[in-house]
């Protein structure tokens, strides 16, 4: 077993763990295998997710406290309640999103085109020193 390990550059723990899926799962276990995580640790079930997205759709003005307070209410012991800060998190991102969706975008209005250099000058500063002392009126 060190042999290989040392041929294919991988520890003698990890070449055995290997070994041991192989007698499971014959030829399958040496495919690549996806590294995405089981459970994400502050990720909320989609369950809880959802009941605080409609708690927040049925009282737009409440903030993330007040929706925690609904939604322990709402739960009163039939579920394991999240802490204030995922119920925070997921209530601030529909505020957010619902808010982007009914606001406007703001559009500029055109350059009028100048007839000579200088024409359009958009840095006015007013009056002041050079470096000779004198004042200069821009």
């Amino acid at each position: 077993m060190t042999d290989v390990c040392r041929e294919f550059g991988v520890s003698r723990k990890t070449g055995y763990k290997i070994f041991d899926r192989y007698k499971e799962q014959a030829l399958a276990a040496l495919s690549d295998r996806s590294r995405r995580p089981v459970r994400y640790a502050n990720q909320l079930p989609e369950q809880i997710e959802g009941l605080i997205v409609r708690l927040k759709a049925e009282k737009p003005h409440c903030g993330a406290r007040k929706i925690h307070e609904l939604l322990v209410r709402r739960l009163d012991g039939d579920v394991r309640i999240p802490a204030k800060a995922p119920s925070m998190r997921c209530s601030i991102a529909m505020a957010w999103s619902s808010a982007a969706a009914g606001r406007a975008t703001a559009r500029g209005t055109p350059l009028s085109t100048g007839a000579g250099p200088n024409d359009l000058c958009a840095d006015f500063k007013g009056a002041f020193k050079l470096g000779n002392g004198a004042t200069a009126i821009r």
